[in-house]
């Protein structure tokens, strides 16, 4: 009952011009306000002070905060080249070893990786037989994203959708919610196979940005909406640990690959907190 009213609420909110003002007021600098909405996120979801490259009065805007920088060293790379690490800090969510279901039934998560990718044809079939893990990113986590492995950006595909809270109450009443919601999917090309890093957008998350293209707004087209990328564009060859982009405010990364590109570590279980540069799985054949 808990969960039904929770979505019930959702339905009934104006996400679209919530997520407009939550827009304005985080990207705000009036020094008040910007002073009020930083101060008050640090007290309410704990942020660790000691891992920022400034002081918190110095950023110009609760955004600017959200999406901070951390300090130098702060999240080392795993030493070895052939390791995948994780693209971002939060709690792994979701995982599917190859062969595996993308979305247990029993989770309510229930997609698949041609509707969670906007896919069709050869583009989606390359998906088939992959894995996928899924990184919920908390408020008071680093909210930058990084690339997991090296890869090259070849297509950035904008979905519009719905903005339902990510969370597992949600999960449990909206079937297929990760391809239900408005998301931005990065297709990569590696030497081993094709890479999905999929950014869903949620409540509140007002947008996304790449570090190659910039802030990417809302999209309230009907349909998909696809950005391809030639082989020798620059700045879309991007080394493992390279910044990816950054939710102002918000979400989940999820990683999608095809079959033969890479093995999840085998201690790797759904719950578990992660940290970006972490070792989650190695090259296959590495």
């Amino acid at each position: 009952m808990l969960d039904a009213l929770f979505v019930l609420f959702q339905r009934l909110l104006p996400a679209r011009a919530l997520g407009r003002l939550v827009h304005r007021l985080s990207r705000s600098e009036r020094p008040w306000l910007k002073s009020l909405l930083i101060g008050g996120f640090c007290r309410l979801f704990r942020i660790d002070l000691d891992e920022l490259d400034r002081a918190p009065a110095d950023f110009p805007s609760l955004n600017a905060f959200f999406t901070r920088p951390l300090r130098a060293g702060a999240r080392p790379l795993d030493p070895d080249p052939a390791s995948v690490v994780s693209p971002a800090d939060g709690t792994l969510e979701q995982l599917a070893r190859e062969g595996e279901p993308l979305a247990p039934v029993a989770k309510g998560f229930q997609f698949t990786a041609a509707a969670l990718l906007a896919a069709e044809g050869d583009e989606a079939s390359a998906y088939a037989g992959g894995s996928l893990a899924t990184i919920y990113l908390a408020p008071h986590n680093y909210h930058r994203f990084h690339m997991p492995l090296d890869a090259r950006i070849c297509r950035v595909v904008l979905v519009p959708g719905r903005r339902w809270a990510v969370n597992r109450r949600t999960a449990r009443s909206v079937r297929g919610l990760f391809a239900e919601n408005e998301r931005v999917v990065c297709h990569c090309e590696t030497p081993g196979g094709p890479l999905a890093v999929v950014l869903v957008g949620a409540l509140n998350v007002a947008s996304i940005s790449l570090a190659f293209a910039g802030e990417v707004l809302p999209d309230d087209g009907p349909l998909p909406r696809r950005i391809d990328y030639p082989a020798d564009e620059a700045g879309l060859r991007l080394a493992r640990g390279a910044l990816l982009g950054q939710f102002n405010l918000g979400s989940t990364v999820m990683l999608v690959t095809g079959p033969g590109l890479l093995e999840w570590d085998r201690g790797l279980v759904p719950g578990q907190p992660l940290r970006m540069g972490q070792r989650i799985g190695r090259l296959a054949g590495a």
